[in-house]
């Protein structure tokens, strides 16, 4: 896949899945973010940390198929070689992580229910794409560099430190 179009989809899934997700649902869900912010000045530093933390591992995730991958991370238009470098050497699902991270940073500020509630859904409904979608694919993508990666990299808690074995960085 040539760059430009790498990127260019990239943005176009970013705005599309995170944006949804992580924007638009919890926009709603907050009457527009016009919702009272949390009576507890601890939940709207926490939850500031968790959204801007989020922001920062999800768009350098992105732009890591760009570079590394040659494609995006939208299924339509994956990436030519598998990602593997950067955060991904640390776990494997770092812009899922990221999303919730954004979600629950957003419930706390706001201290509500309805986006904690939403953020658990979520964060169900990523674990099970992942697990009956997203990890057969890869695996039949990629093959032994695939299931290489899997046992060497944790999917949900990063491991602190350097990786383990398996692929090149």
């Amino acid at each position: 896949m040539r760059r430009f179009s790498a990127v260019a989809g990239s943005i176009a899934f970013f705005a599309a899945a995170p944006g949804v997700v992580a924007g638009l649902v919890p926009w709603g869900l907050t009457d527009r973010y016009r919702q009272p912010v949390a009576d507890r000045p601890i939940f709207i530093v926490l939850g500031t940390i968790l959204v801007l933390a989020g922001l920062a591992v999800l768009v350098p995730a992105f732009a890591r198929f760009v570079l590394e991958g040659r494609g995006t991370p939208a299924p339509v238009a994956p990436t030519e070689k598998l990602v593997v470098g950067g955060l991904y050497g640390h776990v494997r699902n770092p812009m899922y992580l990221a999303v919730l991270s954004v979600i629950a940073g957003q419930a706390l500020i706001f201290a509500s229910w309805p986006l904690a509630l939403y953020c658990a859904a979520a964060a169900a409904a990523m674990v099970a794409f992942v697990r009956f979608h997203e990890e057969p694919t890869l695996a039949r993508r990629y093959g032994a560099d695939y299931e290489t990666y899997r046992r060497t990299v944790p999917g949900w808690l990063p491991r602190i430190g350097r990786r383990r074995g398996g692929t090149a960085q």
